[in-house]
């Protein structure tokens, strides 16, 4: 499903006059609409790179803010272009740098923002009453502009019942953001819920994120976005305080852990959970959160301790457990260079289990999870096959970001999820005590 646009253009008010219009626009009841009931978003939207691929001339404007397979595949073409190592995600920093380095060289392309004013079909069906984009420009000196317009859910797309909303727009450089950040407080009523999507990197802007992200609301972030501790020190912090969090990153691990889940249901194969002794997880890259969080769920779930952590050549993040028979479980986090990576940085592509009660390999057990054949191929190797062996290919969704946001909005979850509630803490110890390994390395010498 395509986006769709507002009714109409949107108009520009200054701040001050917006909260009257509003009032104005729905009490007049000019759309024949009296206006959902259902919740409010607000979006950080800063869209770095479609932003500069049309400043560039990469691909065609309007900037819309959607992440569009033409924004992909034009990043794609960046990295080859630009000689930047064919691992790198398409929508990395790296790629928005060489863009941004080109842009300096080149004869710069205005063209419209259309970011708040595009209303994803995915999300519209859900009925919102208000969408607040704050969409950040290049330019470090544009002025604050605050646009607002009403919007219905196109009748196909909801069954043909649907309630109208408004979107507002904030749209200028960092500082000007800052200063038009008092209106929400009128924008956002307190009797219908809100959430913030961050719909960026976790270590950006921090100030701006710290007071959007206030306690009522309920956060959707992106954990594979950012600076590895950095995201899971804001997503514990946040949890710790009570707040409802929403992990993109987390949600993207469904598949994974629902087939794994799957593989030990049968009541002959449970036995096998409690003799584990080797956990192996390949990811694509050498953004290590999702893979954590997969071995902090496992290790959550089947009461395992964290007693060691180190990082081996290559990048590798090893670590042990003691189970609570006191047998150690050893895990291997392995990043491997992917030619045509995700756009969502250190995502899973394999998953190693092995279960082995005694010293006889044919009492063993081992589980391999892969996102496709040739992946099993590998992590069979070492003499797997002696085992008694599960493979499984994972089917790995490839939903827009958009797509996923509104599975979260439509859960109406208004408190974080119990099992990401307990792993995040774990998973944050394994990069705490790589930390302080790595910084007592030089004294051991």
């Amino acid at each position: 499903m395509s986006p769709q646009l507002t009714l109409h253009t949107p108009i520009q008010l200054p701040p001050s006059e917006i909260p009257s219009y509003l009032e104005q626009l729905w009490s007049n009841d000019q759309l024949g609409n009296p206006g959902a009931n259902t919740f409010c978003l607000l979006v950080w939207q800063p869209s770095w790179i479609e932003q500069e691929l049309v400043r560039t001339g990469n691909i065609k404007g309007p900037v819309i803010g959607n992440q569009r397979r033409e924004i992909v595949e034009a990043a794609r073409k960046v990295v080859l272009q630009c000689d930047l190592p064919h691992c790198i995600p398409p929508l990395d920093r790296c790629v928005l740098n060489s863009l941004s380095n080109y842009a300096k060289e080149t004869q710069e392309k205005e063209d419209e923002d259309l970011r708040g004013q595009h209303v994803d079909a995915s999300i519209s069906a859900l009925n919102p009453r208000r969408l607040i984009t704050l969409a950040p420009t290049i330019d470090k000196s544009h002025p604050l502009e605050t646009l607002v317009a009403a919007y219905c859910p196109l009748p196909h797309e909801v069954n043909g019942s649907s309630a109208c909303g408004d979107v507002v727009v904030l749209r200028g450089d960092q500082n000007s953001l800052n200063e038009g950040l008092p209106i929400l407080k009128t924008l956002l009523p307190k009797e219908l819920p809100s959430w913030l999507w961050w719909n960026g990197d976790l270590d950006e802007a921090p100030e701006l994120l710290h007071q959007l992200a206030t306690p009522e609301r309920r956060l959707i972030i992106d954990t594979a976005l950012g600076d590895p501790l950095h995201c899971l020190t804001f997503l514990t912090d946040r949890i710790n305080s009570g707040q409802a969090v929403n992990d993109l990153n987390w949600l993207r691990l469904r598949n994974w852990r629902e087939t794994l889940a799957m593989v030990f249901d049968p009541p002959y194969r449970r036995n096998a959970l409690n003799y584990v002794s080797r956990l192996d997880v390949d990811i694509e890259g050498n953004h290590p959160v999702q893979g954590l969080l997969l071995a902090a769920w496992i290790a959550d779930r089947l009461s395992w301790k964290l007693s060691l952590v180190q990082r081996k050549e290559g990048d590798n993040i090893t670590a042990e457990f003691l189970r609570p028979d006191g047998g150690v479980v050893k895990l291997c986090l392995a990043p491997l260079p992917v030619g045509k990576p995700s756009i969502h940085p250190g995502q899973i592509v394999g998953i190693r289990l092995i279960s082995q009660q005694s010293k006889q390999l044919q009492k063993a057990m081992c589980v391999i999870l892969a996102s496709e054949s040739g992946e099993c191929m590998r992590l069979e190797a070492g003499g797997m096959a002696s085992m008694e062996l599960f493979e499984e290919v994972v089917p790995i969704q490839s939903n827009s970001v958009e797509m996923d946001v509104a599975r979260l909005l439509s859960s109406s979850r208004g408190s974080t999820s119990p099992l990401l509630s307990t792993a995040a803490p774990l998973a944050i110890q394994f990069l705490k005590q790589l930390h302080v390994e790595e910084k007592t390395l030089p004294n051991k010498r």
